[in-house]
């Protein structure tokens, strides 16, 4: 599913993050990138560099903005005027979706800065989905929605983290970013078949895909984006390629970034498992065709 309604009936191949440690070799050689994710809190500004950097970025290649701090489990009101920000943004770039975390992270006007996992109950899905509604319907782009890495599990909650994540997205009515690294990571800390989520999201919902490489600590594993995409984490991402179809892939490699040209390399392996399922979604609509 290259293009649906949940990423702007787009049909872009495999991205990697805008970081600043690349901005002379980007420029200087100009490499092809099918497209560049930034992150949207480090633009919304009124001018500076930040700014012009963009827009020599926007002269040459696509952009997909992704959110850090929407906070869509949060239960406090939406900052209106972040949003007025992020809008003047998506309409800068033209995003054809903007994605951001099902986390909250959010009270009473304070500010964690981190993305702290939802317990997953009812009562939740209701207000995040509202709140997702709210966003969306203000911004005038499709939204996805993100699955986090998670340390600690709620006793509250009524349902797994995927069944919560298909609640959210159908009454909201948004897409899915698909995390599959994060999904690894939590299956590891809290012992669940990390198949069984990747087999239980709606495929027609997923609008993008996250990989990235997370680090191993003897009771724990954490989502530190700092190396190479680990083994496990390429299986998972084959059978979610598998379901979904050939859908817009994003690398994220945060922490001891190395060349421009390794991360970009690391990121194109994804060709290997998205360039089967485009041939076998041609010959699919071909078939319909002439049926």
């Amino acid at each position: 599913m290259p293009a649906n309604r949940f990423n702007g009936f787009s049909d872009y191949g495999v991205g990697i993050g805008l970081r600043v440690p690349h901005y002379d070799h980007i420029f200087a050689e100009k490499p092809v990138v099918d497209w560049f994710e930034i992150i949207s809190e480090n633009y919304m500004v009124d001018g500076g560099r930040a700014l012009k950097v963009l827009d020599q970025i926007l002269e040459r290649y696509r952009v997909v903005q992704h959110g850090v701090s929407m906070y869509f489990g949060s239960v406090q009101p939406a900052d209106r005027e972040h949003l007025k920000r992020l809008k003047t943004l998506t309409r800068r770039t033209k995003t054809p979706w903007l994605s951001d975390h099902l986390c909250w992270g959010s009270v009473d006007g304070r500010y964690t800065h981190d993305l702290l996992p939802m317990p997953y109950t009812f009562e939740a899905v209701k207000a995040t989905a509202a709140r997702i509604r709210e966003v969306q319907d203000f911004l005038e782009i499709p939204i996805a929605v993100e699955n986090v890495s998670s340390y600690a599990e709620f006793h509250e909650s009524q349902m797994t983290e995927w069944e919560f994540l298909n609640e959210v997205v159908e009454a909201a009515d948004c897409g899915i970013l698909l995390d599959v690294n994060n999904i690894y990571v939590s299956s590891q800390n809290h012992g669940f078949n990390p198949f069984d989520y990747v087999n239980s999201v709606p495929a027609e919902r997923v609008a993008q895909i996250h990989i990235a490489g997370h680090s191993k600590f003897e009771k724990y594993i954490l989502d530190t984006h700092d190396h190479p995409v680990l083994d496990p984490v390429w299986h998972l991402y084959a059978r979610a390629i598998e379901r979904v179809g050939p859908t817009a892939t994003l690398l994220e490699w945060d922490d001891n970034i190395p060349s421009f040209d390794e991360v970009h390399s690391e990121a194109l392996k994804a060709t290997q498992y998205l360039e089967p399922a485009e041939i076998t979604v041609k010959e699919e609509a071909r078939e319909v065709v002439h049926s």
